[in-house]
């Protein structure tokens, strides 16, 4: 498939799964995670489909024009291994909806960085909130949900996270 096609696929993928998943978490309250910012489209969308709640973002540095880039209040910059534990001493299991975007075209790197990013994530999420990812991860006690039908030539995964023995805490 050509680079075209291919951004094309994702880019449609990811509007798809971001629309079906604020369906998903329409009832549940609570805050929503972006994690990798990139050139903000998707921050943008969530802005859209989630007006009234808090959005988080989470990258190692900003690279969308200013009129995408999320308030400074709002933002955590870094390596992600870092910036979601502050976050979770911040925020607390607070989150609705994650959407983490952080493929490359490494697949090694991915997988490694996606495990190592799927336990921290599940710290910050509330017990049946939805985790919309670019990469597969395996966060403690999630499950895979069925998504709406979307171009194979770029996948998306869903999950729903534990509901059962979590704490507002985290523990």
């Amino acid at each position: 498939m050509d680079a075209l096609s291919r951004m094309i696929a994702r880019l449609q993928t990811q509007r798809t799964c971001l629309d079906h998943a604020a369906q998903l978490v329409q009832a549940l309250p609570g805050d929503v995670l972006e994690v990798g910012l990139g050139k903000g489209r998707s921050y943008d969308r969530l802005r859209v489909l989630f007006p009234q709640r808090a959005i988080y973002v989470f990258d190692r540095e900003v690279h969308c024009p200013p009129r995408l880039r999320p308030a400074d209040a709002q933002l955590f910059l870094g390596d992600f291994r870092e910036s979601l534990p502050h976050a979770f001493a911040r925020l607390g299991r607070s989150a609705a909806l994650a959407h983490v975007d952080l493929g490359t075209d490494d697949p090694a790197r991915d997988r490694e960085l996606a495990a190592a990013v799927a336990p921290l994530l599940d710290r910050l999420m509330l017990p049946g909130a939805v985790v919309l990812c670019d990469r597969p991860m395996a966060g403690p006690g999630w499950s895979s949900l069925p998504h709406p039908a979307v171009d194979a030539a770029f996948p998306y995964y869903l999950y729903r996270t534990g509901a059962a023995g979590r704490s507002a805490s985290g523990a």
